[in-house]
């Protein structure tokens, strides 16, 4: 006999009750016995509700998909989108859907989530208010922001500082209003609050606490005016609701389930309602009088409930509310009691505000047991603290040690061998280190084997670097070499390929591949090889044995931007550019209708050209004096700088002139990873040389170096290599560390994590560098000095050859543009069309 079942809800948490059953009923091959229908009122199957921001910084509703019809025609469900279930009929076990419809049910599922929380405060409705909570949600807010200035979110929680970030990728200034003291109440503590809110406003967003909205009426200089009861008051232009959520759980009261005082559907250890045919999993259900709000706990409840519906015998039992994300770019993590609210806690504290760390560790009186922590800026010990809070392992050493930087005494990270088989690894998809351990001895040799295998890492990604960790323990244990190759194509490192080149004069990536390697290659393998053939051979990119190799931007030597278009950065070599060239870039950008712009590095980006256009506005650009400025490239590309010396009464040396010749030497030439310079003239630093690769400072007697800065993603102060430099020294010194650094990084290392992770560090390098150590000075010197002489401008070489230009085309057989590219007019310039205003252009 057929079973009925019905899940009302397609969501993160019911898409994970339907994978999970399929493949449960799949491997026991009861698949036909089971009829399942599933009603979703949204317009698309389940998507990912966590990365909702990605939307405004590129990413599609494709690319936010969990799943799609596919899916659900493939194992025969009957999948009704846009089709709301209004009524619940439990006598007769049937559902009705808002079409008037009935469905009956042996089994019903509720995964009807949770909706927004809107202040109810007069104006809460006006035009231009919005919750963030679907992807329409957000093509409306998107559509209002083309019209706005200012943006204000209403809360400073997780969703919060989220939609925060959407309003500020949007261009907008951006406000966070708080009711509560501090941001992340939930998850952080007063001190982590602080520094939270510091580096949030660092980035651009004003952040409002403790601030209570009492109405929303007409602005002055923007649409609205948010009243605040202290008598403050903000205008913006677009208000965001993000002030938490509240159970979806309107059907079960039609229906008279069991809800609790403040609403959410009662649920057992086996998510069952108040009515046994009927199960609860996700934000709308209620379990020991709490509501959880994080995927992970909705994941497990829907395996509960999958294992119930198949005589199992599995419970949920509450979960862990620990968590580890990156807000606007700042990592912030709370694990277990972070608030020491435990009898008896006890509370160490490490706070940096240089560097904009904060972190927190909470133990047991006895400081042998890990409680809670709290960590802001940094979050490296995330992992080992949640498996040690979580499996109740014993602190190693003193407590102080796991949140000590290890240059002050702090312990190494947690070993996969402390952790025991029971341990929960990844807490979204419910896999242990037993799980990951059997899959490895299956065959697993690799972070994509075992995600495949296991779908560790796959949700939020937290987990990653552990169970790398594990997958790199087991190996070894198996007696398997962990290896450091590039891929599955070349079993040497980077730096191993680099003195295979080198050494044996391999100038194509056939001859390489054919000596040492395997296969056709791969997206690792060719650019990369691409990369050391251009820093021994430096040839033009687009030859025909060495294009096929190198990634879109170098290909066409121009970024990709998010819509297709490409954008053209000539080179402006310490900044410094004549009017009558700024004239031409001024002519270039009118001509072909480019947006431009003025970049970090000192030059002027033009975005909006099409392919087929790029030759045309590089000649143009090439006649007036200029060259490729790498923008493309992992290559060296700019060397910023003050005024120095020649203007600035506070000039030590000529600063414009040293970055000009830097620049005009180590122009072009690539590297395992993008390279910056800067140079200073004097120590008020206003060129900022201290964060990048190569920064030079300039003193009385010279100039002082300083390498290994990074602005990145993690970025770190530069090391002061040598000071009071002559010039000549100078130079002789970035020969050495460049090449050495080309030499021997690994594939897109940076300078930075490339210098920490050479065994003796800075000193290892003075030694190399400055006292010649290995014997290899004049040696890269020379090689340096090879790829100064043999340069040539990618542009003007590929201008010069009609082969070459014939790949600048849309279509292989027409010059026509691509008509798909859809601009719109922002602040008198270009801009790339939302989705929403693309589909109103083509309706137009």
């Amino acid at each position: 006999m057929t079973h009925k079942l019905i899940v009302i809800g397609n969501g993160m948490v019911g898409q994970k009750y339907l994978e999970t059953l399929c493949e449960s009923l799949d491997r026991d091959g009861t698949r036909d016995r089971y009829e399942i229908t599933v009603f979703c009122e949204e317009t698309r199957p389940a998507y990912d509700r966590v990365r909702l921001s990605a939307y405004f910084s590129g990413s599609s509703a494709e690319d936010l998909a969990l799943t799609d019809q596919q899916f659900f025609s493939d194992r025969g469900i009957d999948l009704h989108l846009e089709e709301a279930v209004t009524r619940i009929d439990r006598d007769r076990r049937c559902v009705i859907s808002q079409t008037g419809v009935e469905h009956g049910y042996d089994t019903l599922v509720l995964a009807t989530g949770s909706y927004p929380f809107v202040p109810p405060v007069p104006g809460n409705d006006r035009e231009n208010c919005f919750v963030y909570r679907t992807i329409e949600d957000l093509e409306a807010i998107m559509a209002a922001g083309q019209q706005a200035r200012v943006g204000a979110v209403v809360g400073g929680g997780l969703l919060g500082l989220e939609a925060a970030k959407a309003l500020r990728d949007m261009g907008l200034e951006t406000h966070v209003v708080e009711f509560a003291p501090r941001l992340m109440a939930v998850q952080v503590d007063e001190g982590g609050g602080r520094l939270l809110r510091a580096k949030i406003e660092e980035l651009g967003v004003t952040v409002h606490t403790e601030k209570n909205t009492q109405r929303i009426e007409d602005g002055e200089s923007c649409r609205h005016r948010m009243a605040f009861a202290d008598g403050e008051h903000l205008e913006t232009d677009i208000v965001l609701f993000s002030a938490g959520i509240r159970p979806q759980d309107a059907l079960a009261e039609q229906c008279g389930l069991e809800r609790g005082p403040r609403g959410g559907i009662v649920i057992d250890n086996r998510c069952r309602t108040s009515d046994p045919a009927i199960y609860a999993i996700g934000e709308c259900a209620l379990w020991n009088q709490q509501i959880f709000g994080l995927v992970a706990p909705g994941y497990e409840m829907a395996r509960v409930a999958v294992d119930a519906l198949l005589d199992g015998d599995t419970e949920f039992l509450g979960a862990d509310m620990s968590t580890k994300l990156k807000l606007m770019g700042v990592d912030v993590a709370s694990i277990g009691d972070a608030h020491a609210r435990t009898q008896g806690a006890k509370v160490s504290i490490y706070v940096n505000e240089h560097n904009g760390v904060y972190k927190k560790l909470v133990t047991d009186a006895a400081g042998e047991k890990v409680l809670g922590a709290v960590l802001v800026g940094d979050a490296a010990e995330y992992g080992s603290l949640l498996q040690m809070m979580l499996n109740g392992l014993r602190i190693p050493g003193t407590p102080e040690q796991l949140i000590l930087p290890q240059s002050e005494g702090g312990a190494p990270a947690l070993g996969a061998d402390a952790l025991p088989a029971s341990a929960t690894i990844c807490s979204c998809n419910n896999v242990t280190k037993g799980a990951l351990c059997e899959s490895v001895a299956a065959g697993c040799a690799s972070i994509g084997d075992l995600k495949a295998a296991t779908q560790a890492g796959t949700s939020c990604g937290g987990c990653v670097a552990l169970v790398k960790n594990i997958l790199d323990a087991e190996l070894i244990k198996s007696g398997v070499e962990v290896n450091n190759h590039l891929c599955e194509h070349f079993p040497y490192s980077r730096q191993e390929l680099e003195h295979l080149v080198r050494v044996e004069k391999h100038r194509s990536f056939q001859s390489l591949r054919d000596a040492h390697g395997s296969g056709w290659g791969c997206d690792i393998c060719k650019p990369t090889v691409a990369s050391i053939l251009a820093t021994t051979w430096n040839e033009h990119v687009l030859q025909p044995h060495l294009a096929p190799l190198q990634d879109t931007n170098d290909y066409f030597m121009a970024n990709m931007q998010k819509d297709g278009t490409y954008s053209v950065v000539p080179r402006i070599p310490g900044g410094e550019i004549t009017p009558v060239k700024l004239i031409v870039i001024g002519e270039v950008a009118q001509k072909y209708g480019l947006y431009t712009k003025i970049t970090g590095g000192q030059r002027i980006d033009l975005f909006g050209a099409q392919v087929n256009q790029l030759p045309q506005i590089w000649k143009e650009l090439v006649d007036a004096g200029f060259e490729s400025g790498h923008a493309y490239g992992k290559a060296v590309r700019t060397v910023k700088s003050c005024v120095g010396s020649t203007w600035c009464r506070y000039g030590q040396q000529d600063s414009v002139g040293m970055s000009i010749r830097l620049e005009e030497r180590y122009r072009g030439v690539r590297a395992p990873h993008k390279i910056k310079f800067a140079v200073s003239g004097c120590t008020r630093e206003c060129a900022e040389a201290q964060c990048k690769d190569v920064g030079v400072i300039a003193t009385e007697r010279g100039w002082n170096l300083y390498v290994a800065g990074n602005g990145g993603m993690k970025p770190r102060h530069a090391d002061l290599f040598a000071t009071d430099l002559d010039d000549a020294t100078l130079i002789r010194y970035i020969d050495r560390f460049l090449m050495l650094y080309i030499r021997t990084a690994d594939r897109l290392q940076r300078t930075a994590r490339w210098m920490d992770e050479l065994e003796g560090g800075l000193s290892y390098l003075q030694d190399v560098i400055i006292n010649d150590s290995l014997g290899l000075g004049e040696e890269l010197e020379s090689q340096m000095q090879s790829l100064v002489d043999t340069y040539e401008c990618e542009w003007k070489k590929t201008l010069e050859d009609e082969n070459k230009l014939k790949r600048f085309r849309h279509f292989v057989n027409a010059d026509a543009y691509d008509n798909n590219v859809v601009f719109v007019q922002e602040r008198g310039q270009i801009r790339p069309a939302t989705p929403a205003e693309r589909r109103t252009s083509e309706a137009a």
